[in-house]
């Protein structure tokens, strides 16, 4: 798994599913988080993040938000270079194929549907690991 000291960006325009979240990872282990009202304001803590040297490790990212959409954030991060390989996961409601199928296409680590319990987080968190590893030793 991730190290307890990874920090995450959660990016949710409800503020009720951001502490869900937060307290899912928290429970976990991982108390270093920072939270993001929508994709744009999200954007602008991933860029200031890494100009300070403390960058994220993993974005969490609602789908459906005003400014700035998940899979447009994702999209973003996937063309910059500070952002291209950072490990992201999608939270939404859809379970439809032709999202999760752009999500994929768009480069996503992986895809969780709400409503989601504290163990499938973990499960999908684990799944990312392993991916991010994987991806990391191919290089």
């Amino acid at each position: 798994m991730f190290k307890p000291t990874t920090k995450f960006l959660i990016v949710d325009d409800f503020g009720t599913m951001r502490k869900i979240v937060k307290k899912a990872l928290t429970d976990l282990g991982y108390g270093n988080s920072v939270e993001a009202v929508d994709g744009l304001n999200a954007y602008q803590l991933l860029v200031e993040h890494a100009k300070s040297g403390e960058p994220f490790d993993f974005v969490i990212s609602d789908w459906n938000m005003p400014n700035m959409l998940g899979i447009e954030l994702l999209k973003k991060c996937r063309s910059e270079d500070p952002f291209k390989n950072l490990p992201f996961m999608l939270v939404t409601a859809e379970s439809e194929q032709s999202q999760i199928l752009e999500a994929a296409k768009a480069g996503v680590t992986d895809y969780v549907i709400k409503p989601f319990s504290p163990a499938m987080l973990k499960s999908k968190l684990e799944n990312a690991y392993k991916k991010v590893n994987t991806s990391a030793k191919a290089a």
